[in-house]
């Protein structure tokens, strides 16, 4: 394995520098290197192919551990409409076609659906690259492309299980798919949850401990653990890494992790496209040039076409909405992983495989290409669009602005739906954990100490634990939000029928006694009568007790922060409010930050000086500096290194900013690389004349230091050195310095010829 590492790796650093000196995606250059290494073109002798694919392999899980910490189920719930609108068009859009399509050009079910599923997702990856080298990140599309991203990402994992499941049966089964969603939804939730409850107060306990090094193994261990908890619960290793990794983005740490996994994720990405590149036969791809073509076109006017859709649907403008659809029009890296697990499964036939790569490949070279396309492909659009149709969607735009007043009912419902399938969820993995793995265990402990003919008791005492440890989350799961105040103005209320919200309380206790009766009953034999009796007696002492109400908060709180201490540390170093930035949103106007290199050219002047709103339509609305925020500066403030710019203005007036910045510092850097060359420090022998006018003085009256910007390094005297002399000894005649500074400055100190 070793030898086919080495040879990967040379390979793919080959490519990879060509790739970078022709300003292409590296990901193109794993792809040809693995097409260049792989069997079809070397031979099976060169590079194992077997030997390949399990590096493919454990390159998945760390590209997915990756994506996972760019990842935030909590953002995701923050995205607002446009990125799940946007996404669900894409998706059932290019799902449909890409099946529709896979039929007509006479494949099989199995792989025209697994062909949609390819199609429905972009790159991540080539998306982030093309618009950082565009300057487009800081743009309005650039953040609707990335909400699309992520929901697609979590789509992508839930599209995994359920083409397994069809796989498996060769057929569609609406319940099986109900099951291994609900399956799913549970396994992230519950992960979720007590991820959050337990990694993050580990590494803060123990922060102290965690350099890099031990960072770099402790979140590689946590990656690995649960990709064996998520193949052990029947799911894939990348489900596993995956959802790691988004619970590790939830913490403070986060920024931290990604740093110290960037090489190893480059590294094992690496591997993985070039091991994807590897199982491309250039013999299948001349053989299916039609398909591939005819996929290629279908990948990026369907996607063109969904998105923005889906963008103008959620109530964006048509130009923001073309702009973020001509950035997706790329297969993903998701696409990769499926159709290697169809292949390894041998539902889908072996040359789906290349093609999808094929597509991938040309449609990521086109990707840079596509988005310079957006603005005229707009303006051409604009100027031919019917005026009715103009009009629709300026009232689909103007109408996301103004917010539809829910009920209070409905909002409370809304709350209490998803605290009870939180809770719920966390009840239902605690008591299959408990059943399968310590219950028994219990139970045969405390029988061992008590005399025949007392078994209950160890049953007794299993059932009491598993109570103790349900405890705080059936009061959770019944009690909260009855103090809220949509609750309280519900009820008092005159007007409003009260008996919804007894009945919503009657809701939640029946399903807390529902719990609590079936782990008696997997106990002890009892009554139905009898049963519900206990039952109920326990629940209602669970509710009333004030010991778990103190425990079930303290254990809520601890998650709260948890869950919202990246947030706190990310809002105590934002440059503006996040309403601010919402306000702005609404006049078209958007707030970038930028930081003043050391060299920059902008540093000691003013800003009436750079005149910015002139020559770029920006204006400075602050500057952060240290800790000291400017708050609307006036035009004779100076700019210093290291401030933060907070500028306001169009997406195309802070990309001219950005531009100007740019070339003000690459022309003092070209500046300050010269002077460097020719300047350069040495270590000078200075024989002391009696001419020289600091002949017979001290270092301190010398002033040899600003005459010829040098430091005294040391004095020979009649034969012995000092090294670092006080600033009181003499300079003698005779002596010799030992001075460090530039030649020519120390040249200066010489007596001058006449």
């Amino acid at each position: 394995m070793l030898h086919d590492l080495g040879i990967i790796m040379l390979v793919a650093g080959a490519i990879s520098l060509l790739c970078k000196w022709l300003k292409q995606p590296v990901v193109l250059g794993y792809i040809v290197a693995g097409l260049l290494a792989g069997p079809y073109v070397c031979g099976s002798s060169w590079v194992n192919v077997e030997s390949a694919e399990t590096w493919g392999e454990v390159g998945v899980i760390f590209l997915l551990f990756s994506l996972g910490l760019e990842f935030s189920f909590k953002k995701l719930l923050q995205m607002g409409s446009t990125a799940f609108i946007g996404c669900l068009t894409i998706v059932v859009g290019m799902m449909s076609t890409g099946f529709f399509l896979g039929r007509m050009l006479g494949w099989s079910e199995m792989n025209a659906l697994f062909l949609g599923g390819m199609l429905c997702m972009s790159s991540t990856t080539i998306v982030f690259k093309a618009l950082d080298d565009l300057g487009l990140r800081r743009q309005k599309f650039a953040g609707i492309c990335f909400g699309i991203l992520v929901v697609e990402d979590l789509f992508a994992v839930v599209l995994m299980v359920l083409l397994a499941s069809i796989a498996v049966k060769q057929q569609f089964d609406g319940q099986e798919m109900l099951w291994q969603v609900t399956k799913l939804a549970g396994y992230l939730l519950f992960w979720f949850v007590a991820g959050i409850m337990l990694i993050p107060t580990l590494l803060k306990k123990f922060k102290r401990f965690l350099n890099d090094e031990t960072m770099t193994i402790v979140a590689l261990g946590l990656c690995l653990g649960m990709v064996l908890l998520a193949n052990g619960a029947g799911f894939s290793e990348a489900l596993g890494a995956f959802v790691m990794g988004s619970i590790l983005a939830e913490t403070i740490e986060c920024e931290r992790i990604e740093h110290l996994m960037s090489p190893i994720k480059n590294l094992f990405g690496a591997i993985f496209f070039v091991s994807v590149g590897m199982m491309i036969s250039p013999a299948t791809l001349a053989e299916y040039w039609l398909p591939i073509t005819l996929i290629t076109l279908t990948v990026i006017v369907g996607q063109i076409v969904f998105a923005t859709l889906g963008i103008v649907l959620s109530g964006q403008p048509l130009k923001v909405a073309m702009q973020s659809a001509f950035a997706l029009t790329q297969v993903g890296e998701f696409a990769f992983i499926i159709a290697q697990f169809g292949e390894s499964i041998g539902v889908t036939e072996k040359y789906l495989y290349p093609v999808v790569v094929a597509v991938s490949v040309i449609t990521t070279f086109l990707t840079p290409y596509t988005l310079r396309l957006a603005e005229p492909a707009h303006a051409w659009v604009e100027k031919r669009m019917p005026g009715r149709v103009r009009s629709w969607l300026e009232s689909l735009s103007q109408g996301r602005s103004t917010v539809a007043q829910q009920s209070l009912m409905r909002r409370l419902l809304k709350r209490v739906g998803l605290t009870v399938a939180i809770y719920a969820v966390v009840c239902i993995f605690v008591i299959m954990f408990y059943f399968q793995f310590v219950s028994g265990f219990m139970a045969d402990g405390v029988n061992a100490l008590v005399p025949d003919g007392w078994n209950w008791l160890g049953r007794l005492v299993a059932l009491l634990v598993l109570l103790a440890i349900l405890s705080p989350f059936i009061y959770k799961m019944v009690v909260k939000h009855l103090a809220d105040i949509e609750t309280r103005r519900l009820w008092q209320d005159d007007s409003y029928r009260r008996a919804s919200l007894i009945t919503l309380f009657v809701v939640r206790l029946l399903m807390a006694l529902g719990i609590v009766t079936f782990c008696i009953a997997h106990y002890f034999t009892l009554t139905l009568g009898l049963l519900i009796v206990i039952a109920l007696a326990i629940t209602l002492t669970m509710l009333l007790s004030k010991k778990i109400h103190r425990r079930s908060t303290h254990m809520e709180n601890k998650f709260m922060a948890n869950l919202s201490a990246r947030e706190r540390e990310r809002e105590r170093h934002r440059p503006v409010r996040r309403e601010l930035e919402a306000a702005f949103l609404d006049y078209d106007l958007h707030l970038a930050d930028f930081e003043l290199a050391p060299e920059s050219a902008y540093c000691g002047r003013m800003l009436m000086q750079l005149d910015l709103r002139r020559t770029c339509g920006v204006n400075v609305v602050r500057i952060i500096r240290g800790g000291l925020y400017v708050n609307v500066p006036g035009g004779r403030e100076r700019l210093y290194p290291h401030d933060r710019i907070v500028v306001a203005g169009s997406d195309e007036q802070i990309r001219l900013f950005q531009q100007q910045l740019s070339k003000a510092d690459a022309q003092v850097q070209n500046t300050i690389g010269h002077s460097h060359r020719r300047a350069t420090v040495s270590l000078e022998q200075l024989p002391v004349l009696a001419e020289m006018p600091f002949c017979g003085k001290t270092l301190a009256d010398s002033r040899l230091s600003e005459k010829g910007q040098c430091v005294v390094l040391g004095i020979e005297h009649e034969g012995v050195m000092t090294m670092n002399p006080d600033a009181t000894t003499v300079i003698n005649e005779g002596d010799t310095l030992i001075l460090a500074g530039e030649s020519d400055k120390i040249k200066s100190l010489l007596p001058q010829e006449e």
